[in-house]
C-alpha cells in the first residue's frame, strides 16, 4: 500500500514547524520541560491574580448575607477542589492538556470538540469580566471611557501571548511579588487598624435579610461554580511538569496540588475577600461596591492620600488583569485552535484564535456583560460541571475503581472511537437537566439545587455508561503499530525520538504511531491534519 504524503497543505506544514505554538494540538515533550516544578507551579498561580473573584464574593454577599456567602463559597471550593486533582495530575504526568484529557476520559476523538466549546467560551467569558473590571479601573483612575478602556484591555495583551509558555513564565514569576504585595498590605491592615468591621460583616444578612439556608447556599456555590472550568486553564500549564522522579516527587506532587485543584483555595479567600470589601464600602460606593477598584481605593485611602490611593489601586487593577488575561487568550487559543483543526482538518495557527477569542470577548464587553455577571456565571457553572465532573467521573470510577476506561491516556487519531457514549451522554443529560432545573422547569423549590444536580448526574451517570457499554467505546485499537510502549514501568512518557516519514520532524514516542504503509511512522499532527484519511491505521 503506496500513501501520498499530506504534505502537500500548507497548513499542515505549518502544524509541524510552528515554534512558538507551545504544542497547541498534542503533547508537551520533555525535550520542552525544562522548568522545575516550582516555576511551572508559580506560572500556572499567576494566572489566578484575577479580581473576579472580588465581584463573585460581592455579589454573593451582598445578595444572601455574610454566613451563606461563606458556606456557599466553601460548598463550591470543595467541589472544585475534589474535582480538580484528577485532571491536574493527568495534565502533569502525561503532559497533555485538559481537551486531550477528555478525549480518552469518556468522549471520544470528535466527541470533546463538545467540551472544548464549553472550555473556549469560559475563556472569553473570563476575559471580558476581567477586561471590564480593568476598563472600570482606567476609568475611575484616569477617566478613560469605558470603551476605551475596554479595547485598551484586549489589545494589550496581544504582544504577550503570542509567544507562549516561555515568555509567560517570566512574566507570572517575576510580577506576583508586587501583586501580592498590593493586594494582601492593604487588606491586613484594615483588619488590624478596624477590627470591629470584621464582626459587623459577619452579622450582616444581606439584600435578601435572612438566616442560614440552603436555598441562598446553592444559589451562592452556583455562581462561584462557574470558575471550575479554570482547571482546564491550570492544567494548560502543569503540562509542562518535569517527569516525576524519586528526587523530585515531594516538590512534583506540591506544586501540582497547589497550582492544580489548589487554585480554588486561593480563589475563595479571595471571593470571601470580595464580600469584606464590599460591604466595608457599600455605604460609600453604592451600587458600584462589587467593582474591585473602588474597593481597593476604599482601602488605600484609609492609611494614604488620595493622589496615591488612587494610582495604587489602578496599578493593581491593571496587573492582576493582565496577568490573568494572558491566560485567558492563551488558554481560549489553544482550545479553539484544537476544535477547530480537529473538524476542519486545517491548521490555521494558534495567533488567528487568539484574536478571534479577543474580539468575541471586546463584544461581551462593549455589551456590558460585567452588569449581568451573576445571571451569565449561574446558567454557564450548569455546563462547565458537567463537563469537569464527567472527566473527573471517569477518571477516578472507570479508570481505577471499574477499570473499564484504559488508565493511560490516549488521545491520537485512530486510536479512539469518533464518539464515546460513555462520556458524551453523562455530559448532555447532566447539563441539559441541570439546565431546565436552573430555569424553573421542575419547580421553585428545587430550582437553586441546579449545580448540586449537575455535579449528581455526571458522577453517577458516568460510570452507569461505562457499566451499560463495558468500556467498548473507549480504544478503537489496542496498538499503535510501534513496539517501543508509550510510557515506562513507573508509568512516565518515554523519551526516544522519532522523525515523522511525512513531516521530516522529530516526535517523542507518546506522539507517533505506525502508518498504514508497512515500515512508515507518522506524528499525531499529520494524522490529525490528514483531510484524506489514508493515514489512519484500521480498526482492530
Amino acid at each position: 500500500m503506496v500513501v501520498d504524503s499530506p504534505r502537500k497543505d500548507s497548513s499542515q506544514d505549518q502544524a509541524a514547524r510552528e515554534t512558538l505554538e507551545d504544542y497547541t494540538l498534542r503533547f508537551a515533550p520533555r525535550s520542552y520541560r525544562r522548568w522545575k516544578p516550582g516555576v511551572v507551579a508559580t506560572t500556572a498561580l499567576g494566572g489566578i491574580a484575577y479580581l473576579a473573584d472580588f465581584s463573585i464574593g460581592a455579589g454573593i454577599g451582598l445578595s444572601y448575607g455574610t454566613i451563606n456567602a461563606l458556606v456557599a463559597i466553601l460548598v463550591a471550593a470543595l467541589i472544585i477542589f475534589v474535582t480538580g486533582v484528577p485532571l491536574a495530575y493527568y495534565g502533569a504526568r502525561y503532559n497533555i492538556d485538559l481537551d486531550l484529557i477528555t478525549r480518552g476520559s469518556g468522549f471520544g476523538y470528535y466527541g470533546s470538540v463538545l467540551t472544548s466549546v464549553i472550555f473556549g467560551s469560559f475563556t472569553f467569558i473570563f476575559f471580558a469580566t476581567e477586561g471590564a473590571i480593568m476598563a472600570q479601573g482606567l476609568h475611575a483612575g484616569l477617566g478613560v471611557p469605558l470603551w476605551l478602556g475596554y479595547l485598551i484591555t484586549t489589545l494589550i495583551v496581544v504582544p504577550l501571548v503570542i509567544y507562549g509558555m516561555k515568555a509567560l513564565s517570566k512574566l507570572q514569576v517575576w510580577t506576583t511579588p508586587l501583586w501580592l504585595l498590593l493586594m494582601v498590605g492593604p487588606i491586613g491592615y484594615l483588619v488590624i487598624v478596624d477590627p470591629g468591621s470584621v464582626s459587623g460583616w459577619l452579622a450582616f444578612t444581606g439584600e435578601e435579610g435572612g438566616d442560614l439556608n440552603a436555598a441562598s447556599v446553592m444559589l451562592g456555590a452556583g455562581v462561584a461554580l462557574s470558575l471550575m472550568a479554570q482547571i482546564g486553564e491550570q492544567v494548560d500549564y502543569l503540562r509542562f511538569m518535569p517527569p516525576r522522579t524519586e528526587a523530585n516527587k515531594r516538590s512534583w506532587w506540591l506544586s501540582t496540588l497547589v497550582a492544580g485543584p489548589g487554585w480554588v483555595v486561593f480563589g475563595a479567600v479571595k471571593q470571601a475577600t470580595g464580600a469584606f470589601l464590599a460591604f466595608f464600602i457599600m455605604g460609600a460606593a453604592g451600587a458600584a461596591a462589587t467593582e474591585p477598584v473602588q474597593q481597593f481605593m476604599g482601602i488605600y485611602e484609609l492609611f494614604m492620600p488620595v493622589w496615591l490611593a488612587v494610582p495604587l489601586a489602578v496599578a493593581l487593577v491593571v496587573l492582576s488583569q493582565v496577568k490573568i488575561n494572558v491566560t485567558n487568550a492563551y488558554s481560549g487559543s489553544l482550545t479553539w485552535t484544537n476544535s477547530f483543526t480537529r473538524v476542519t482538518k486545517r491548521y490555521p495557527g494558534r495567533i488567528v484564535f487568539v484574536l478571534a477569542n479577543l474580539t468575541v470577548a471586546l463584544i461581551l464587553m462593549e455589551a456590558n456583560m460585567f452588569a449581568f455577571l451573576n445571571s451569565v456565571l449561574s446558567f454557564y457553572a450548569n455546563c462547565a460541571i458537567a463537563w469537569v465532573c464527567t472527566v473527573a467521573a471517569d477518571i477516578m470510577i472507570n479508570k481505577y475503581v471499574l477499570k473499564l476506561s484504559p488508565k493511560e491516556p490516549e488521545f491520537r487519531r485512530g486510536m479512539l472511537h469518533a464518539i464515546n457514549p460513555v462520556g458524551v451522554t453523562a455530559f448532555l443529560a447532566s447539563a441539559v437537566v441541570s439546565i431546565a432545573i436552573y430555569f424553573g422547569t421542575f419547580g421553585e423549590a428545587v430550582q437553586p439545587y441546579s449545580p448540586i444536580a449537575a455535579v449528581a448526574i455526571a458522577g453517577v451517570l458516568t460510570p452507569v455508561m461505562a457499566i451499560a457499554t463495558r468500556g467498548r467505546f473507549y480504544l478503537r485499537r489496542t496498538d499503535d503499530g510501534i513496539a517501543e510502549p508509550r510510557f515506562d514501568a513507573s508509568g512516565t512518557p518515554v523519551a526516544t525520538r522519532y522523525t515523522c516519514d511525512y513531516c521530516s520532524q522529530e516526535f517523542e514516542r507518546p506522539d507517533v504511531l505506525a502508518s498504514p504503509e508497512a515500515g512508515k511512522i507518522v506524528c499525531s499532527l499529520c494524522v490529525t491534519t490528514d483531510k484524506t484519511g489514508t493515514l489512519v491505521l484500521p480498526a482492530s
